[in-house]
């Protein structure tokens, strides 16, 4: 009993020692931008010429592996920063970001889709609440007033106004964010280091792209769940490979295929939704089954197989690999291209 008792208070003490620690650690947020462990290097001494001694003779120097003397001064030790830039996310299909030193541009495809852009951007600001101090919609563009920011690797938190528009640009549209001001809070000075100011920069503009892309995935879920039937078809990669082609959004299709493989006897192990793959492991249904979905049996020998996804913008590829990554042949293609529409039209998101 008094070794029971012992070993519960040391436990207890250990736990609010570790508690203690954590507290400590979070109450300072610069362990998460600082450089930790020893620096005693930033003492060590400069480099010397050899100087060899008399009558020893030094091999011929060519001067390749000298090592150049730097004269430039910059932060050292704790006092670095070693975060890395924030670059704008490219979350949604067909964009991609570019950034200079105090803005930031994100491209989209000319689409239907992305024609009602402003409105989405206008209305995702004013519902994330960020202060507004002008907006033309005939020009596309806002400005907002001071936007506070909150991160935990800061101790004095900033703010920032920015310029927000939505322009053409050849034959893309383009979400252009450029800060007009960054402060600390509670201070008037302006910060004009261009790496801070290009990390809030960014922040602002994913901070849009995440709201934008939230959006996306609602609508494609709602539509996963009215849509009843995806219509498949036979297709080819560039490489000649056979595979199928779905006719639908890529969230759509994501929404409706773990009950669709489950349908076809294909037990999900995996799925990455980033890298658009499923791994499952396929026991075919009995003929039965098979009947009551009204069509034949693939012939598709039992096992691992790994479905890759492909995003087409308004359709979607599958193609189908084995434990050894081949792809089915065209046969065993054609065989699935009826199976899959089947199921796909029987099945739906709860």
């Amino acid at each position: 009993m008094a070794y029971s008792l012992q070993k519960s208070m040391v436990a207890k003490v250990v736990g609010i020692a570790l508690v203690m620690t954590l507290a400590a650690c979070s109450s300072d947020q610069r362990y998460k931008r600082q450089v930790s462990g020893d620096e005693s290097y930033l003492d060590a001494a400069p480099l010397k010429q050899l100087n060899a001694p008399s009558g020893l003779i030094l091999p011929v120097q060519t001067g390749d592996y000298n090592v150049p003397v730097s004269a430039q001064k910059g932060q050292t030790g704790k006092q670095l920063d070693i975060r890395p830039p924030v670059q704008p996310l490219a979350l949604l299909s067909g964009s991609r970001g570019q950034n200079t030193s105090d803005s930031g541009t994100l491209l989209f495809e000319n689409s239907p889709k992305n024609q009602n852009l402003w409105p989405r951007v206008a209305s995702l600001i004013q519902a994330k609440n960020m202060p507004i101090a002008s907006r033309q919609d005939a020009d596309q563009t806002l400005t907002t007033d001071w936007v506070k920011w909150s991160r935990l690797d800061e101790d004095d938190q900033y703010e920032g106004r920015y310029q927000i528009t939505v322009e053409q640009q050849g034959y893309q549209q383009a979400l252009v964010v450029k800060t007009l001001e960054l402060r600390q809070q509670g201070k008037t000075d302006k910060v004009t280091n261009p790496v801070e100011v290009q990390r809030y920069n960014s922040m602002m503009i994913n901070t849009i792209v995440e709201g934008l892309d939230k959006q996306e995935n609602l609508t494609s879920s709602q539509t996963a769940k009215r849509t009843e039937t995806l219509d498949v078809q036979n297709g080819t990669n560039d490489a000649g490979l056979p595979m199928l082609i779905v006719r639908a959004p890529f969230p759509v299709v994501w929404e409706r295929l773990p009950a669709t493989l489950e349908k076809l006897g294909m037990k999900v192990r995996d799925r990455s939704r980033s890298k658009g793959s499923v791994s499952v492991t396929y026991k075919s249904p009995s003929a039965k089954d098979w009947g009551a979905m009204g069509v034949k049996a693939p012939g598709l020998k039992d096992g691992d197989y790994k479905l890759q996804l492909g995003d087409l913008n308004n359709r979607v590829s599958l193609q189908l690999l084995d434990s050894k990554g081949k792809p089915l042949s065209q046969a065993q293609n054609d065989a699935l291209m009826p199976v899959f529409q089947a199921a796909f039209s029987q099945t739906s998101v709860k």
